[in-house]
């Protein structure tokens, strides 16, 4: 445990990723304390060490009976930021269960509207509202902890962790909160419709099996129904949880109002709690119901009776009996006209999700796509089949966008659509069916497809965050295993290739650079193969054109059949890597000078240029790189269209 001078540390209370909280003893008071230390993650650097402990400063001025003191904020021996408060022996809200007392439901939701708006007047925002910073006192008031990361608006920002997440604790994060954007009070208020919706129902109103699922619903499923008993809330809730702040409570004040609202258009809460203390009473309830129940029996018996003597009574007319068929008729068409239609309240939601799956509109805009339309269909009426049909046609787009993102490279796009995937998934109860296995399988094949390519281009980068989408999507861990075992028998760069070449950084990617420049031999293959005619290899003012011509085979000098060609002009030399490209089923072309100047080239006896992809004079002339048995220039722009007898050229390929 850490070493803080004037406590003694006495055992952890709590750990999360940002802090870790001990009860400790106070030396000085001789009193128990509960002391939070922060991570060394959450608070990496100085600046924002010092920004934290001056704000921690700010909040201990705040006086408000329901608000967590603060004693005393420092440094720990090791350099950690902490600060002590009292210890709360009594728990948390999250250790309690007031589902069957509104009555104590909004007793504690008016005392954190007080502290919040108290908070709020001072330009202070909690950020992280949650059952867990409720505590209670001896004597069983509410109290609201955890300011220490609270965030002064004049900030002008988000604060991030370390690790890039948004402050505060996602299954109570309002939307604006969880993209790390600029927030206000009504972030809080958000947070504290969570924890009332929370300690009305017993449950959360979003339930995900990790943050960034919890992230997306919290900004993109529609607001559940509330239980029937608890429908006098729903108005309420569906303004505290709204995705825009715009939309909800403005601030604590008006909150406020809207609970006092909802308890002037119900009396159940109290009639409830009343009937909860009365429960030890139900053993004398039995003998009153019995005996209401049988004299309900003997009036309907009485009532039987002479209803069937009026019946038999032969005093009817014509017209008494034609008026009581007009009546029944008449009821019937009512009746009928009355009666609701058959179709399916899901039919316009399901309507809407089709058009919007046609138009790609599966996540977005927020509240209007596909993915909230399907759950509003699937609340709906989850038993109609054009819902589970419209449910397995979002999970087929989504694995087309997710397989898509992937090949592209999209790893965050990708991942934010397989976490809205699986919440459709689990709220719809299809992590089982036919579209989410192959999703899946989609899943799988577009992963490996892009290892394989990136193996196939040595491209360690995108290999390495291959591996990682492996454990993202949840797929095999043996898959993960070979990935990761073949990133570590990749070829480096400068490393050269089992097939051939060099390997270097290329201007669109990784390259294999040939060493040796193309041969006399194999340009007669190209030659023969193509019927080539050669270029000229002298001046075109030049007399000896005439009476001494050069070409590649006679550049005049003696050259062995595997020595460079040379008297091959620049269009002669993409002609070949052309015609090698369809010969082998690779993309080979002539290096830039960049990508070649790194291998250097193997040229015979006699040293040559090579021709190059850079431009000089407007294209008219192109680059020749390296010293040369008749120029020591490194480089040079000569014409393209004409030969050289001391240039020739070499190859790349791109591994693509």
């Amino acid at each position: 445990m850490p070493d803080i001078a004037g406590y003694r540390l006495l055992r952890m209370i709590n750990h999360g990723g940002m802090s870790t909280v001990y009860l400790a003893r106070q030396h000085t008071l001789g009193r128990d304390v509960a002391v939070k230390v922060m991570s060394p993650q959450a608070l990496a650097d100085e600046v924002s060490r010092r920004r934290f402990e001056n704000e921690v400063r700010t909040i201990a001025r705040l006086e408000h009976p329901h608000v967590v003191r603060i004693y005393e904020v420092g440094r720990t021996v090791e350099g950690l930021p902490y600060y002590a408060m009292p210890y709360m022996a009594r728990g948390h809200l999250g250790q309690r269960d007031y589902s069957k007392s509104e009555r104590r439901v909004v007793e504690i939701a008016n005392t954190l509207l007080s502290v919040l708006g108290y908070a709020h007047s001072r330009n202070i925002v909690h950020r992280d509202v949650k059952a867990e910073n409720v505590l209670f006192d001896d004597a069983d008031r509410p109290l609201l902890a955890d300011f220490g990361i609270a965030l002064r608006k004049d900030w002008g920002g988000a604060r991030m962790t370390a690790t890039g997440l948004a402050v505060g604790s996602t299954a109570y994060m309002a939307p604006e909160q969880a993209r790390g954007e600029v927030v206000d009070g009504r972030a809080d208020l958000y947070a504290l419709g969570v924890l009332i919706w929370e300690m009305l129902t017993g449950r959360l109103p979003f339930e995900a099996q990790d943050a960034l699922s919890m992230a997306v619903m919290h900004a993109q499923d529609p607001i559940p129904k509330l239980p029937a008993h608890l429908a006098h809330w729903q108005h309420f809730m569906n303004r505290a949880l709204a995705k825009q702040p715009s939309q909800r409570f403005e601030d604590a004040a008006q909150m406020r109002a809207g609970i006092e609202s909802v308890m002037q258009r119900s009396l159940l809460p109290a009639l409830r709690d009343r009937l909860h203390r009365l429960a030890p009473l139900q053993q004398y309830a039995k003998p009153i119901w019995a005996v209401c129940a049988l004299l309900a029996f003997i009036g309907i018996g009485v009532l039987g009776a002479e209803y069937l003597s009026r019946r038999n009574t032969p005093d009817a007319t014509p017209e008494s009996a034609a008026d009581a068929a007009t009546i029944s008729a008449h009821n019937e068409v009512t009746t009928a006209m009355l009666k609701p239609l058959a179709d399916s309240p899901a039919r316009a939601a399901i309507t809407t999700a089709r058009s919007r799956i046609a138009a790609g509109q599966l996540t977005a805009p927020i509240g209007a796509n596909a993915y909230t339309s399907v759950l509003e269909a699937w609340n709906a009426d989850a038993t109609n089949a054009e819902v589970l049909t419209v449910v397995e046609d979002l999970t087929d787009a989504f694995a087309g966008t997710i397989a898509t993102q992937i090949r592209d490279g999209n790893d965050a796009r990708a991942r934010e659509v397989y976490a809205m995937a699986t919440s459709l998934a689990q709220q719809t109860g299809t992590a089982a069916s036919p579209a989410w296995l192959r999703l899946r399988g989609k899943v799988e094949t577009a992963v490996k497809s892009r290892f394989d390519s990136a193996a196939k281009r040595y491209d360690h980068d995108t290999a390495q965050r291959t591996v990682q989408l492996v454990t993202d999507f949840g797929l095999a861990p043996q898959l993960g295993a070979d990935f990761a075992s073949r990133v570590q028998k990749m070829p480096r760069m400068g490393a050269v290739l089992p097939e051939g070449g060099v390997l270097r950084a290329g201007s669109e990617g990784a390259v294999a650079v040939n060493r040796v420049a193309v041969s006399r031999s194999d340009y007669a293959r190209f030659v023969e193969a193509t019927r080539r005619t050669p270029s000229l290899c002298r001046e075109r003012a030049s007399f000896l054109r005439v009476i001494a011509p050069r070409d590649w085979r006679s550049p005049g000098f003696f050259q062995k059949e595997d020595e460079p060609v040379v008297c091959v002009s620049l269009q002669d030399a993409e002609a070949y890597a052309s015609w090698y490209s369809r010969r082998t089923g690779q993309q080979w072309r002539l290096p830039t000078s960049a990508e070649a100047s790194g291998t250097p080239a193997q040229s015979g006896n006699r040293a040559v240029s090579l021709w190059s992809r850079d431009c000089a004079s407007g294209c008219t002339r192109r680059v020749a790189s390296g010293k040369s048995w008749r120029n020591s220039t490194a480089q040079r722009p000569l014409l393209a269209n004409r030969g050289y007898d001391d240039v020739g050229f070499r190859l790349v390929r791109d591994l693509q």
